[in-house]
């Protein structure tokens, strides 16, 4: 993770007003994604970076290899707590950026975290506000970060080359949950219970002590 964020901080976002069709590209036998022509491809640190210029933003994607001794995750709480991990890193890691609108989605069979860091250096740098929409997809292997940044103030005209880079990205049909999470299993965690189950008798207790002291209050009138 560190990997991934250190790559978004360092890479400089350029955004040009000439129009880019986005054209399909494998990023390997799992994924692909729509990209602008004449895009870029990076290896660094053992990642491979791919960047390019759209009609209204810039487009970065960064495909980094897991550990190699990653522990599986066991359920789809673990998932989850590993993308919002990954979120909250990527907000630690901007200047006066907070995340919006954050949300579950699939992709294919998997299943994927998508958000937005508006970022506000007006009062810092004097850089336009930018809002930077975040896909964020793990497996076992490998995690995947899709990237598209623009100012604010480019909101509207962003909004069709958002909408179509976000809809290209696919997973192969052949890539099932469990390259994310071994158990399908539902439930609540040992903390859960621990919690709710724990606390039953504690309630119970409360309203019983609650009810001593009304009667004995009730005598002594």
């Amino acid at each position: 993770m560190k990997k991934i964020i250190l790559s978004l901080t360092c890479i400089l976002f350029t955004i040009t007003a000439f129009s880019q069709e986005l054209k399909p590209v494998k990023i390997d036998s799992l994924v692909s994604v729509s990209l602008p022509k004449g895009f870029q491809k990076k290896d660094t640190l053992g990642q491979q970076i791919y960047t390019g210029n759209g009609a209204f933003g810039f487009i970065t994607i960064i495909r980094a290899p897991n550990a190699k001794n990653n522990t599986p995750l066991n359920k789809e709480r673990d998932l989850k707590k590993v993308l919002n991990t990954y979120m909250e890193g990527i907000q630690k890691q901007s200047h006066n950026g907070s995340v919006m609108n954050p949300r579950d989605t699939t992709i294919g069979n998997l299943e994927a975290k998508v958000f937005t860091l508006r970022v506000d250096n007006t009062g810092s740098t004097g850089e336009p506000v930018q809002l930077r929409h975040f896909i964020l997809l793990y497996t076992q292997d490998v995690t995947y970060t899709f990237q598209y940044f623009y100012e604010e103030k480019r909101l509207e005209l962003a909004k069709e080359e958002l909408r179509t880079f976000i809809t290209s990205i696919k997973v192969s049909p052949t890539v099932k949950r469990n390259e994310q999470y071994i158990s399908n299993a539902k439930g609540l965690s040992t903390g859960a219970k621990v919690g709710i189950y724990g606390g039953i008798p504690v309630v119970i207790i409360i309203i019983i002590i609650a009810v001593m002291r009304k009667k004995k209050k009730a005598g002594e009138v």
